[in-house]
């Protein structure tokens, strides 16, 4: 088709988020554990000791904060503008209304990998739970199939079998998923209160000394690292289309979700490097394995226990949001206008659904866990960085559009947040660039052999089309 501009109308985007058929069941206390459930996941439950360990000492609690206000910056740029823009296509959508189809493409793509990535590190994470909790009770899963190729192994079978579970209820619809999301949020909520309370007793504060063993230098890589474990806001914005109220409900969730994430970083944190050494936290499992050495070994297990209930739902999330960003690319062409079909029973876009779940097994179940970390923190930070700059962007292009949420003292926030994504980017290490490169390389030969030919300026797929054929197995 012929265009005269590769920027799509908002008013095109509005029109189409008001025709969505789809049911509108997250309200602020779903949406904020969604929120919740996607931050506090691998980050405080593995990446806490880790960074402790290798990078900040307890200084850990002062690279959380940083992390956390670099969050707030970027979920106040967001919150304008989800709320301006209410579509399930976050970064994507709102660069294609403001830069233009390239940028819109590349920004989609990104955050797939970023999601993909996340979800297949959080699996392996999670994989490690399972294996320290079913150790306990004499049951042993062999190496081989708990590590990745590239580590020796063959594959990481249950982190495969998770993701493929979690893909599976996904596509029994929002209202479904989202029940079981709340209840495994807060029985995470629930061993992260029950750790602080068993360890609170133990602190020896010698252990705090020195705070910064690694210095400041050590604090800001740190942040740079665990940066990583706020990406779960994010995932609110591509959910906008199953809001109610998007524009009060949105920005409160975001703002809700990074407050409680935080002081259960800053909490963990200052328990766990006061239990033992930050040295000894080099370790996956690092909540049961302080307590272990505490003696603490029946808290211990409902910590490993609740861990491993509780780090699904963060898969949930993710997958979640894969599909959601999927479903919009494919909606204006990016990629396969199936892609975007919802099912007629359930209402999810369950093609899209499948091949996230897919691909992301894949990665988790073959791919090194530190370089599927480090291509998420680059991803999402490039991506973050766009963000901030469309919300200056879209302010002089559409001074009229309706924002039911701004962002406060004008043009300071988002310039703020550049810089801080800037910086964090600075921090990171050269691989996780080059794994970012060849990510946009794969994406890079999408866009231009099929993408530049489908591009569909005015998204006329009918998102309430009933699906004949879909990968589910519907029953006669």
């Amino acid at each position: 088709m012929t265009q005269k501009s590769n920027k799509i109308d908002i008013d095109v985007l509005l029109a189409n988020a008001s025709k969505d058929n789809r049911k509108k069941t997250l309200g602020l206390f779903d949406l904020s554990i969604l929120g919740i459930g996607a931050i506090i996941g691998t980050g405080i439950l593995v990446l806490t000791g880790i960074v402790a360990a290798t990078d900040a000492g307890p200084g850990v609690v002062y690279s959380f904060l940083i992390a956390a206000l670099a969050s707030g910056l970027i979920g106040l740029c967001y919150s304008e503008l989800t709320t301006s823009i209410p579509n399930s296509g976050s970064a994507y959508v709102y660069a294609w209304a403001s830069i233009g189809q390239t940028v819109a493409f590349f920004a989609g793509w990104t955050l797939l990998g970023v999601y993909i990535t996340t979800t297949a590190t959080v699996a392996n994470g999670w994989s490690g739970y399972v294996h320290s909790f079913l150790a306990e009770f004499g049951w042993n899963i062999p190496q081989a199939l708990l590590t990745s190729p590239f580590n020796g192994g063959i594959i990481n079978l249950p982190a495969v079998i998770m993701i493929f579970l979690v893909t599976l209820i996904l596509t029994r619809g929002t209202s479904e998923s989202k029940q079981l999301n709340n209840v495994l949020v807060l029985v995470k909520i629930a061993i992260i209160v029950l750790f602080v309370i068993v360890g609170f007793s133990d602190i020896d504060q010698s252990n705090w000394k020195p705070f910064l063993p690694f210095g400041m230098s050590g604090v800001f890589a740190g942040a740079s690292t665990v940066f990583f474990a706020f990406l779960g806001f994010d995932p609110l914005a591509t959910s906008a289309e199953e809001v109610k109220n998007v524009q009060k409900t949105l920005p409160r969730a975001i703002m809700i979700s990074l407050v409680v994430a935080t002081l259960m970083y800053v909490l963990v944190s200052l328990v766990m490097t006061g239990f033992i050494p930050y040295g000894r936290l080099n370790v996956s499992e690092a909540m049961s394995f302080v307590l272990l050495e505490k003696g603490h070994n029946i808290a211990a297990q409902f910590v490993s226990a609740g861990a491993i209930l509780g780090i699904v739902a963060v898969v949930l999330a993710f997958i979640y949001a894969s599909s959601n960003v999927m479903m919009s690319m494919s909606r204006g062409g990016f990629l396969p206008k199936e892609l975007a079909v919802l099912n007629n029973k359930t209402g999810s876009p369950n093609k899209a659904l499948w091949l996230i779940g897919l691909i992301t097994a894949i990665c988790a179940g073959l791919l090194d866990i530190k370089n599927l970390a480090t291509f998420a923190n680059v991803g999402s930070l490039c991506v973050f960085f766009l963000i901030s700059l469309m919300v200056i962007l879209l302010r002089r292009q559409r001074p009229d559009l309706k924002r039911p949420f701004r962002v406060p003292f004008g043009y300071t926030i988002p310039i703020l947040s550049m810089i801080v994504c800037a910086f964090l980017l600075f921090n990171l290490p050269l691989s996780a660039y080059l794994n970012y490169a060849g990510w946009l390389v794969i994406g890079l030969l999408i866009y231009m052999f099929y993408s530049v030919k489908h591009v569909d300026l005015e998204q006329s797929i009918e998102p309430s089309e009933p699906v004949d054929n879909d990968l589910e197995a519907d029953p006669e």
